[in-house]
Parts: structure tokens; sequence; C-alpha cells
């Protein structure tokens, strides 16, 4: 078979690129091919480790592998775009949808761009980070390699700032900052909090601030300078205030399931991206706060 690199391939390894644009050939396949000289890469032998440049023609010889099986066709609807910018996309997940894995926003993502993003072998639209399957908000894709590398270098630099909105049981009258060790529990899938720092555990911190308090319940922006599993969700019922409906985590049942999480805001450079509330966060606050203007809190 014959494949063209395209700009996104620009500069990586050739085996990398192959891994990438051939998913269903097992890695030691393709490397004992290319030990083979059985790749060309514009008609030469081409060793594992070349950096290949754009508009390559690369050839593999025909194997049989096992086609994965395809995915859903209820996962390839049009996600639910809120902005686009310096080759990053930021969509509005619902809640309910895995950002990673089979029929998820990924594989939605992917779909929906499959033919309007410029061809390459190694690149593919992906997620940058996590958000909780129940959690809805805002997450950012990489639209081109360059996006995903400073996407990836602001998050690593802390300099990506991102508010959550959540509805959360007893009155929280002021604001606090939440600072805590987290230690995760990966068989159980839980996040816990420990009295003191040991090999295991990992420092969050979390600001809180009220816009709306009324009968028990409490409607706070939550900030977040780490990025932890399940972070928000671990620090609010340690510190009193579970997220209503969270049942993992101490929350009281919410009769139609699920719990009130959502990614609202996220700032980097000069950009500002907020995501429109779900209807059934929207109609939940309402019912305990009345109509709200969260451009502007005056709470």
């Amino acid at each position: 078979m014959e494949l063209i690199t395209g700009e996104n391939d620009a500069g990586r390894r050739l085996d990398r690129i192959l891994r990438k644009a051939l998913p269903d050939h097992p890695l030691p396949l393709l490397h004992r091919l290319l030990r083979q000289g059985k790749v060309l890469a514009d008609g030469k032998p081409a060793r594992a480790q070349d950096r290949i440049e754009s508009g390559v023609k690369l050839y593999v010889p025909s194997v049989k592998t096992e086609k994965k099986t395809a995915v859903s066709a209820r996962f390839s609807g049009t996600p639910d775009i809120i902005w686009q910018g310096s080759g990053l996309i930021a969509v509005n997940k619902p809640a309910g949808l895995a950002v990673h894995g089979h029929e998820s926003l990924d594989t939605i993502v992917r779909s929906f761009f499959a033919d309007k993003l410029p061809p390459s072998l190694s690149f593919k639209p992906g997620p940058l980070h996590r958000l909780d399957k129940p959690s809805s908000g805002i997450v950012v894709f990489s639209a081109n390699l360059e996006g995903a590398r400073l996407f990836s270098s602001l998050m690593q630099e802390r300099k990506v700032h991102k508010t959550y909105l959540a509805i959360v049981e007893g009155n929280v009258d002021k604001e606090e900052i939440w600072k805590d060790c987290l230690v995760r529990d990966k068989d159980r899938k839980k996040t816990f909090i420990t009295q003191e720092k040991t090999s295991g555990s990992k420092t969050a911190a979390t600001k809180i601030k009220p816009l709306a308090v009324s009968g028990g319940y409490s409607l706070i922006t939550a900030e977040i300078a780490t990025g932890r599993t399940h972070q928000i969700r671990a620090q609010a019922a340690f510190h009193g205030h579970p997220l209503l409906g969270d049942r993992k985590y101490s929350g009281h049942r919410y009769d139609r399931g699920g719990f009130f999480l959502h990614a609202w805001k996220m700032d980097f450079l000069c950009f500002s991206i907020e995501a429109p509330l779900p209807d059934k966060f929207r109609e939940k606050t309402e019912a305990l706060f009345g109509k709200l203007s969260l451009k502007q809190p005056v709470f």
C-alpha cells in the first residue's frame, strides 16, 4: 500500500507515523518490515528512526491483519463546538459521555473532522485533558500537531485556568481555598483525602466561591490549580459539601440520576472560553435558586 505524509507528520519518526497510520498492524510487525527493508520512503528503504518530511511517498507491503469492529453509528453525530483557534477545538461535552475510548466524545470528534482537517498519516484530533464521564462542559481537542504541543506545554506550566460550576449540599457562605493531599485507589476507582502527605499522595488546591445559597444547597464556582482525578468531587465531600447527586462521594441521590458538575470556563493565553449549561443543570439551578445571571454574579 502507498501512503503520503502530510504537514502534521513532518519531523516525526517513521515508526511512529506508521503506528498511527496503520493501527491494525501490530508494532512488532511494522518493525520487522522496517528491518527487512520492505518499507520504502520515496522508493528507498527506510529505517524506523528516520525523521520524515511532508509529502513523502511511503510504501508498506500488504499483510493480512484483523480489522477492528466498526464504531456504532449512533456515535457519529455533530460535536457541540464552542470555540476554535490556534490549532485547538473546544467542545461542550454532554454529561454521561466518556471523553476517551470506544464510542466516546473522541470518537465523535474524529468522525466529524475526518474530511475537514489536512490529511495526515500520524496525527488525529484528540482530547488534551480529562473530564469525568458524568460531568459536562469544556474539553479541548487538538486540530493539528502544533496546537497539541502548545496546549500540553501550557498545561505543564499551569497556565490553563479552569473554572467549574457545581451544586453542592450545605450552605457555602464565603470563599474558601481547599488544600489537601489526595490518594487515588485505582481498584475502587475512587480518590481519598489524607491528613498528611504520603509517598503515594498528590497535593490538590481548589478555590471555592459561592454564587447562590438556598434551602441547604449552594451553587459554587470551583477554580482548580491542580488537575487531579475526581479532585473537586473528593474535596467537596471531605469539606462537608458533597456534590448534589454524587452518591460515590456521599451526596444524596438525585431522582433523575447524576450529579451537577460543569466545566464552565477555561482561560489560556489571550483566550477565554465559556460552555453553556446543559438543560438539566440549568433547570435544577432555577428550581433551587431561581433564575440567575451567571455572566456577572452578584450573590
